[in-house]
């Protein structure tokens, strides 16, 4: 059994696959960096494949924190893993959004290669956060804003590119009567609008897939596709594809 473990700000997530590169076990914990996170998602994914730390080969390490896990053989970057998970379970993709808790990744790719890559780790707009945000203002539970932003008339528009000025915007606009769901439609436009930017930039192919967690959001991926007027996709296993890319990593490492 080979494992990799995806540490991120928010979030850890860990996977494990066999001899054949199969998946036999996907865990993810909402404890990220400076928690138990990863030794309690670690576990969790042991006991799903019905094994014990011994019995695991390799492991790579990825994400925020991968360099303060003690337990990996090896840490790759999260561009890297994430690339080789894609490559993965999507084959013919050439173009990864990846939006997580704390920032948002274009990745460009060339025959399954990384290509080119721009990174947003600076601001919370157009990350989960400033998703995080716009469920606190709305009292609604974050993996309920999708629903939500199904039921809109209209996007709202969010002017603001500063997630605190956004904030402030939105609790604005819904004192004067704006809708609920305009709002939720709306914060994921100006997350989409953001990223495609960001897309513009590195170039998008034929085939472009989410993941991170955000991709969870039907909706968010939906305004995603209709931002850059092209299909977009979320991968399976959205929130441990970087985990099962250090997964994979961990099996060729191992036979090297």
């Amino acid at each position: 059994m080979f494992l990799g473990i995806d540490i991120g700000s928010s979030s850890s997530k860990v996977a494990i696959v066999d001899e054949n590169k199969n998946v036999v076990a996907a865990k993810v914990v909402n404890m990220g960096t400076g928690t138990n996170g990863a030794d309690v998602a670690m576990q969790a994914a042991l006991d799903e494949a019905g094994i014990t730390l011994e019995d695991v080969k390799y492991i790579v390490a990825t994400g925020y924190g991968r360099l303060k896990f003690d337990k990996a053989d090896v840490q790759i970057t999260e561009i890297s893993c994430h690339a080789k998970g894609v490559q993965t379970l999507v084959p013919d993709a050439d173009t990864i959004i990846d939006i997580g808790g704390q920032d948002a990744k274009v990745i460009r790719l060339a025959g399954g290669q990384v290509e080119n890559f721009i990174m947003n780790e600076k601001c919370a707009a157009g990350t989960g956060r400033f998703l995080e945000v716009m469920s606190r203002v709305l009292n609604t539970d974050l993996k309920d804003l999708s629903a939500l932003a199904d039921q809109s008339t209209k996007a709202l528009a969010i002017s603001s590119v500063c997630t605190v000025f956004a904030e402030s915007e939105v609790i604005s606009s819904l004192a004067a009567g704006e809708a609920l769901a305009d709002v939720a439609r709306g914060a994921n436009f100006a997350i989409a609008k953001r990223v495609a930017g960001m897309c513009k930039r590195v170039g998008t192919g034929k085939k472009i897939v989410m993941t991170g967690g955000v991709a969870l959001n039907d909706n968010m991926v939906r305004s995603m596709a209709a931002e850059l007027g092209q299909e977009v996709t979320a991968v399976p296993h959205c929130q441990v594809v970087g985990a099962i890319g250090a997964a994979i990593f961990a099996h060729e490492k191992y036979h090297k």
